[in-house]
Formats: structure tokens, sequence, C-alpha cells
């Protein structure tokens, strides 16, 4: 791996520690003083995480001046698959008696694995670093 991408990669990461506590936190809100059920304590937190996930990483880790609105609609593509696949399996995971935290951790992962990929092959291929740093 390229010496720009493993720095990336490590942007990436932070982030999405970053946005993961954002999404830990919240679902605990949801989950312990809400009681709410898996699925729309899962699907409120990945919201949240997804926003602030996006944001940063663009601005930051892609440097990239790509139209936000083309960009956004690509990760909404990505989450169009991944939300309701990983919130099905969430919830059969659930009622098969696996712990919640426990399926919140294995979901983090893949979807951060996968949003990695997705982020630097499909939404900011060939726009990488075209962001202008604009210095006061």
């Amino acid at each position: 791996m390229k010496k720009e991408s493993m720095f990336q990669l490590l942007k990436f990461t932070l982030f999405s520690i970053s946005a993961g506590i954002i999404q830990v936190a919240s679902f605990t809100v949801f989950n312990e003083l809400l009681h709410w059920r898996y699925w729309p304590g899962y699907l409120t937190s990945l919201v949240l995480s997804i926003v602030w996930n996006f944001t940063f990483n663009r601005r930051f880790t892609f440097k990239s001046a790509a139209n936000v609105p083309i960009a956004m609609a690509k990760l909404f593509g990505f989450y169009a698959v991944f939300t309701p696949l990983s919130t099905w399996l969430g919830h059969v995971a659930e009622t098969g008696g696996i712990n919640d935290y426990v399926i919140l951790a294995v979901t983090m992962l893949s979807n951060f694995i996968l949003e990695f990929l997705f982020s630097k092959w499909i939404i900011y291929r060939n726009q990488e670093n075209t962001r202008e740093i604009h210095k006061q």
C-alpha cells in the first residue's frame, strides 16, 4: 500500500473512531435509557455517525472538492444496501439471543472496512486531494 493510502487509512480510522464513539454513545442512550428495540436504536445512531464521518473524511482524509450532493448520493447508495442488510441481520441476531453490543461491534467493524474501500474507490476516485486549502 502506498504511503499516502496508509496515511489516509490512519486518518479514516481516527475519524471513524470518533464517529464510533458517537454511534455507541447514542446507541447506549437509546438502548439503556429509552429502552428502544435494537433496530431503531441502531438505525438512528448509525445515521448520526454517518453524517459526522462523511463531513470529516471528505474534508481531511480525502481532501476532496467533489460535489457534495453527488458524493452524498454515492454514500447514500452504499448505505441503501448496507443499512437494510445490517439492520435485518442485527435484528435476526438479537432475536437469536446474541448480545446487542456484540452485534453492534461486528456491524461497526464491517461498516468501517467497507466504507473506507467504497469511499476510496467509488466516492472519491480521481477526486482526492482536489480541495484547495485556504490560508488565512
